[in-house]
């Protein structure tokens, strides 16, 4: 009985978060589908955070409703707020389905694997001291910062050719609805463009992990800062779409695939996933969520095989594995640096200036 306990207590959050990038890359298809048909991209953002928010603060007050209430709106906290929704939401999340615009989901899952190598940057700088280049896990860590920006620079150079012509090539977007996930690539498509977006969404994602890190550190009840936050990022993204977006038209709804891909985001990428990440993070270690990153990859190898045609190439498929084994390869070096830290730790536990466990360190292993 105790056997089958640990096998299950292994296999379920493994399956859970499998499950869980499944989804993500299936929404992001479909979320590409809308966007390909016309639908605007900021437009689609504020819609998603602004259901998102309401389930989000409901989520939040269940949560902590037997708590004792610590004061949230303080003067510490309403600046990382507003940071953590502008950077998260508004210029995430924007830059992140603006390039999908111009990309595929393929890519997206490429540049999405840059995170933990701007995160590594990002802690170097921020550190502000030498990185410590003679540790195995710094080396390991730049090896894949290096392979990552490789795999990268090759999914925006190198386009390739298309893996799989179209199966129906008399389906149009402008004449004949497709069916649910089969889309054609738009001709103004500038490839290089969506995937400078989306590698700056990741950057963007990086800075943001880092002032989520240290939020949570002064205020642990996670779930009433994300609503916060969320709350602070549609709004901000709705000004600014109503800025970028002059056509009211573009903000009408239809009770079609539209509605549905917006209800189906909005749901899942504020409770859902943010539960999840939580839990499988509790119970299996920080690093566990962002082991399972790269397996969006091959799901969207798999779906561009069959749903989405003529915007699979070659030169995305490699690109974005060279991504996928960087973001291992750093995985792995955060994973060598705890070790290291441990034993340093334990030769040294009487003395109180080891510097192993900086807030810093957790920032850059933080994933979204």
């Amino acid at each position: 009985m105790g056997g089958m306990r640990t096998v299950l207590g292994e296999a379920i959050p493994s399956t859970v978060m499998f499950i869980m990038e499944f989804c993500t890359i299936s929404l992001t298809i479909m979320a590409k589908t809308i966007i390909s048909r016309g639908m605007s991209p900021f437009v689609f953002v504020v819609y998603t955070n602004a259901l998102g928010s309401i389930l989000l603060l409901l989520y939040s007050c269940l949560c902590y409703r037997n708590q004792s209430e610590q004061p949230l709106l303080s003067f510490q906290l309403l600046p990382r707020v507003f940071l953590l929704g502008l950077i998260g939401i508004t210029v995430a999340q924007n830059l992140a389905f603006l390039g999908l615009s111009y990309g595929s989901p393929i890519v997206a899952c490429g540049m999405g694997n840059l995170i933990p190598a701007f995160s590594f940057i990002l802690a170097i700088i921020i550190r502000r001291k030498e990185n410590d280049w003679k540790s195995l896990s710094s080396q390991v860590k730049a090896i894949g910062t290096v392979i990552s920006f490789v795999g990268a620079a090759s999914v925006a150079l190198y386009k390739g050719p298309v893996v799989k012509q179209s199966p129906l090539p008399s389906f149009s977007l402008q004449l004949i609805p497709p069916p649910l996930l089969i889309f054609s690539s738009p001709q103004d498509e500038n490839w290089i463009l969506g995937c400078v977006l989306l590698a700056a969404a990741s950057l963007a994602i990086s800075v943001w992990n880092i002032i989520q890190v240290g939020t949570v550190e002064k205020y642990p009840q996670v779930m009433k800062i994300v609503s916060l936050y969320s709350l602070v990022g549609t709004l901000l993204s709705a000004i600014l779409t109503v800025i970028i977006e002059r056509d009211v038209d573009a903000w009408k709804l239809k009770l079609d695939m539209e509605l549905l891909v917006i209800i189906l985001t909005g749901i899942f990428g504020s409770v859902i996933r943010s539960s999840v990440h939580l839990w499988c993070m509790q119970k299996k270690g920080p690093l566990f969520a962002s082991i399972f990153k790269p397996v969006g990859i091959p799901i969207a190898s798999m779906f561009g095989c069959f749903l989405f045609a003529d915007t699979f190439h070659y030169g995305s498929i490699i690109g974005a594995l060279a991504c996928g084994l960087g973001h291992y390869t750093l995985i792995w070096g955060q994973i060598m640096g705890y070790d290291e830290a441990g034993i340093k730790n334990h030769k040294s536990r009487s003395s109180p200036s080891d510097d192993q466990k900086t807030p810093l360190l957790q920032q850059e292993d933080s994933q979204v």
